[in-house]
């Protein structure tokens, strides 16, 4: 399958978030549950990973591949998402129905992702 408009807009949002990891860093490592290590590390790979992915969607040779990771990735995505909505500074000053509305999105950006692996 030719890469269509939406994959390209699922790659250009993947390249884009990736490339804040490296801009704003201290706005993700803010939000990373204590429990992980190396903070700063984690921020750089994980933006690494979506410049990679969101690349990777737009060829049909590393589309699934880059599917699966997409999923992959934004299910480890929801150890952060369930860590802000401990609330306090584990909210980052975001308003909880903002962090209770992200879970369902994140739902639909896996659904989004998986409708094109084949």
């Amino acid at each position: 399958m030719q890469a269509t408009w939406d994959l390209y807009l699922m790659g250009i949002m993947y390249f884009f978030a990736g490339i804040m990891h490296f801009i704003k860093p201290k706005a993700y490592m803010r939000v990373m549950p204590q429990f992980l290590p190396a903070h700063k590390t984690l921020v750089y790979l994980s933006g690494v990973a979506e410049i990679i992915l969101g690349i990777g969607v737009l060829f049909p040779e590393t589309r699934n591949l880059s599917i699966l990771g997409i999923v992959a990735m934004l299910v480890v995505f929801f150890l952060v998402h369930f860590n802000m909505l401990r609330g306090g500074k584990h909210a980052a000053g975001v308003p909880l129905w903002i962090l209770i509305l992200r879970i369902p999105i994140q739902l639909l950006l896996i659904w989004w992702a998986l409708v094109y692996w084949i």
